[in-house]
């Protein structure tokens, strides 16, 4: 069983910058792939990048310049640092990982940009 963990969202300024966290636990082995997804009101779902943990990211072309992903995989953990939100950002951010040819998905986390 895997369980994804995310922290880090809230109220935040045009502008301004947050830093999400998501911690996996549970049978996490062999090669995987973290990363983060987001989903505004009434739009679908869409990539935001993604790491494995050999360290290989992937951004989705409209993500790339103002969030960066990293990853600690001693610890299973993934970060999105977001700078410059707009307030086109805001969604939910989901935490994903795919491992073994299966994707899990954490609960979400509100991120609002406005003034």
């Amino acid at each position: 069983q895997v369980q994804l963990v995310e922290s880090g969202g809230g109220l935040v300024q045009p502008g301004g910058s947050l830093r999400l966290s998501c911690a996996a636990s549970g049978s996490i082995f062999s090669i995987y792939t973290m990363g983060w997804y987001r989903q505004a009101p009434g739009k679908q779902r869409e990539l935001v990048a993604t790491i494995t943990n050999g360290g290989t990211v992937n951004y989705a072309d409209s993500m790339k310049g103002r969030f960066t992903i990293s990853g600690d995989s001693a610890k299973n953990t993934v970060y999105l640092q977001t700078n410059s939100l707009k307030p086109e950002d805001t969604a939910v951010y989901y935490c994903y990982l795919r491992i073994v040819g299966t994707s899990y998905w954490g609960q979400g986390t509100q991120v609002t940009v406005s003034s």
